[in-house]
């Protein structure tokens, strides 16, 4: 049975960063991977583009039972140790909006990248891991092909969404094997089903402000055949939405008061009309299509109402649902950071056995935050096994 210092379970970022830190320590490494080929979901995240990290990383952009649990790992690596490693490795970026960074060529560049940091580990793929046990102070991971022992051992195994990617529940398995508790998954970071718009509005985007609860959403949606997308909807899916959601469609407008003097210029034309100076003219004429009357003889209380409509549209909970989990950008939910060390991501039940990225109970906003944790709770991993 051959020997390792560290096994690391799942190809990915956190995997592969985790690897990197461990090689540095001059630990020997082991990366096992169910899949074909290392970092699937990075090479079909951000569009093929692969938004890598943000300037606004903070805890504020986490979500989880927990969320403050994400606080020492990125403390540990800023967003600037990523650009200046992507530097170092010759790797381009583009700034596509203030501090949201993509690779300028494509994400296979950068994962070409993550893989040429561990080249002096073990990588075996296509590999499928039955079960890891735990005999005194050393695990044993047992796999189809051959069992494998080591001292540490690293759970990057992912979340279950992008099925189609050959993704496990493996490592919510293991969790639970050695005590700890999951959170149930939902997918996240989706588009949301709605019968609340005609499917005639499929494709016009909008900038918007969505509420939920105390919390505001300043973001493109996207009108689709089912209901919203786009990264305003993507958002809003992270948050629970029992109590409904309101979108100001119209964002920095005082609408009545727009109305109203508009009246007084512009009092023969349409509601549809003067609509169209702010949005597409399918999404005014949608807006204004029970309304014949020339603004002019709209009364005030008619044109509170329209302006309630544009700038407090709301959705009842029961109203709105999340696509599921094939075309989920990140897994809601997973194993409880309740008996992990936010300092170093290893178990408090077990010694020696370690979890990182989107198996944890971790969702990241929209906009790189998700792969940021992932490289800084892989690195951190990976420095203290």
């Amino acid at each position: 049975m051959k020997k390792y210092d560290v096994i690391i379970i799942g190809c990915g970022a956190a995997g592969l960063s985790a690897a990197r830190a461990a090689l540095t320590n001059k630990r020997s490494v082991l990366i096992l991977d169910m899949g074909e080929r290392p970092a699937r979901k990075v090479l079909v995240s951000g569009g093929g583009r692969c938004n890598f990290t943000n300037l606004a990383v903070g805890v504020n952009r986490y979500f989880g039972k927990n969320p403050d649990f994400v606080r020492s790992a990125l403390s540990k690596v800023k967003p600037s140790d990523i650009l200046d490693w992507a530097k170092s490795h010759r790797l381009n970026w583009v700034e596509k909006s203030p501090g949201q960074f993509f690779c300028a060529t494509n994400s296979a560049d950068f994962v070409e990248a993550l893989i040429s940091d561990v080249n002096l580990a073990d990588i075996k793929t296509n590999t499928f891991v039955n079960d890891i046990e735990k005999k005194e102070n050393k695990f044993i991971v047992k796999t189809k092909k051959s069992d494998y022992e080591c001292d540490s051992v690293i759970v990057a195994t992912g979340g279950i969404s992008y099925p189609a990617l050959d993704v496990s529940d493996f490592g919510y398995m293991i969790a639970k094997k050695f005590g700890h508790k999951i959170i149930p998954t939902r997918p996240a970071l989706i588009s949301l089903k709605t019968p609340a718009f005609s499917p005639e509005l499929s494709g016009i985007s909008i900038n918007v402000e969505i509420k939920i609860g105390k919390n505001i959403i300043s973001d493109s949606l996207l009108f689709t055949h089912s209901g919203i997308g786009g990264p305003a909807a993507y958002r809003a899916s992270l948050y629970e939405f029992d109590n409904g959601i309101y979108i100001n469609f119209l964002p920095g407008l005082d609408i009545y008061k727009w109305i109203m003097d508009s009246k007084k210029i512009d009092g023969k034309k349409s509601l549809q009309t003067i609509l169209m100076t702010k949005m597409t003219r399918n999404l005014a004429k949608w807006f204004s299509k029970d309304i014949t009357k020339n603004i002019a003889d709209l009364s005030g209380k008619e044109v509170l109402e329209i302006s309630k409509r544009l700038s407090e549209f709301y959705i009842p909970g029961n109203n709105l649902t999340r696509l599921g989990m094939q075309n989920a950008e990140v897994t809601f939910g997973g194993i409880s950071t309740e008996f992990i060390s936010s300092k170093t991501m290893e178990s408090k039940l077990c010694p020696g056995l370690y979890f990182v990225g989107e198996v944890l109970d971790i969702a990241g906003d929209l906009g790189g935050f998700n792969l940021h944790f992932a490289f800084a709770s892989g690195l951190t991993a990976g420095g203290y096994a």
